[in-house]
C-alpha cells in the first residue's frame, strides 16, 4: 500500500499557525493534496494532545490513527517538533527535531520527561534546555521504537548542520548519534543536494512540509511515499532505519530557492 506522507507539520498552538490546523479540516486538504498519511504535529502542547485523545481513534495497534468521525481514508502518526537550547563552545545552539512516537501512552511518558527542560504550555514546538544528545537518550529510555529526526538539516539558525550549527551529525549528537537514521532534507534543498555531502549516505533523506496552515499549497509542498504492506507505524520506523529502498519509494521536493528567506 502506498502511503503519500507529510510528516512534518504543526498545530494551531504553534507561534504563526492558522487557526484552520484542527484534525477535521487537515484531513480535508490532504485527501484534497494526494496525502493519505499526516504527522499530527505539537503532541506535546496539552491542549492540542487533549484535542488529538479526542477526535483520533487508533487503527487496532498499529501505531496509526484516524479521524473517529468523518472519514478514515487519512491515517494520522504522532509526530512532534522540539528545539533544544544549549551552550556549546561559548555559544547558544537552537537545533530542531522532528519526533515520530507511536502510541499515546507513549507519548504520556514522553511529555512527563520533556517537560522537566521547557514549557510544554508556551507553544506546540517547545523549547527544551538540553542538548541533541540528552534528547535522544531520555527518548530512547522512553521507548526504543521513537524516531528522532534532525528537523530541516540546513536551516541557517535552527538546523543540526546549518550556519549557527554544527559541521557533523557527530559533532551535534555525540555518542547518540548512531541512533539517528534519517535526515530531513528542509524546503531549502533537495536530495541531490544533500548526495553531495557523502557523510549523510548513511542516512535516508525525508521531505516534509513543516507546514503550518492546511492549504493545498502549504500542506504536502514536501512529502515521502512509502510502500508498506498495511498501515503500521513500526513498519515506517523499520523500513527508515533499515534504509529499505522497497518501502521508501521517493520523496515529493519543491524547488529549494523556495525555501531561501527573501
Amino acid at each position: 500500500m502506498l502511503f503519500f506522507a507529510d510528516l512534518h507539520i504543526h498545530s494551531k498552538y504553534s507561534r504563526g499557525s492558522s487557526s484552520n490546523m484542527e484534525p477535521h479540516v487537515l484531513r480535508s486538504f490532504a485527501r484534497v493534496k494526494g496525502l493519505n498519511l499526516l504527522g499530527t504535529g505539537d503532541f506535546s502542547h496539552p491542549k492540542w494532545l487533549t484535542e488529538l485523545k479526542d477526535k483520533l481513534e487508533a487503527v487496532g495497534d498499529t501505531g496509526f490513527y484516524t479521524l473517529r468521525e468523518g472519514g478514515s481514508d487519512v491515517f494520522f502518526v504522532l509526530t512532534n517538533e522540539v528545539s533544544t537550547s544549549f551552550e556549546s563552545e561559548g555559544e547558544t545552539k537552537n537545533v530542531h527535531h522532528l519526533l515520530l512516537v507511536e502510541s499515546f501512552e507513549v507519548v504520556d511518558q514522553v511529555n512527563e520527561i520533556i517537560a522537566k527542560y521547557g514549557n510544554l504550555d508556551a507553544d506546540g514546538r517547545p523549547m527544551l534546555g538540553c542538548t541533541p544528545a540528552e534528547l535522544v537518550e531520555l527518548l530512547l529510555q522512553v521507548d526504543r521504537n521513537i524516531l528522532v529526526v534532525p528537523a530541516h538539516l540546513w536551516t541557517s539558525w535552527f538546523g543540526a548542520l546549518g550556519e549557527r550549527g554544527f559541521n557533523s551529525l557527530e559533532e551535534c549528537y555525540g555518542d547518540m548519534v548512531d541512533h539517528i537514521h534519517a535526515v530531513e532534507t528542509g524546503l531549502s534543498s533537495d536530495p541531490p543536494m544533500n548526495w553531495r555531502l557523502s557523510s549523510l549516505d548513511r542516512y535516508v533523506l525525508l521531505s516534509n512540509s513543516d507546514s503550518h496552515s492546511p492549504w493545498p499549497w502549504r500542506l504536502g509542498r514536501e512529502a515521502n511515499v512509502f510502500n508498506l504492506d498495511e498501515p503500521s507505524f513500526r513498519d515506517l520506523v523499520d523500513a527508515v532505519k533499515k534504509k529499505d529502498k522497497r518501502r521508501i519509494v521517493m520523496t515529493i521536493e519543491v524547488a529549494p530557492e523556495y525555501g531561501i528567506p527573501q
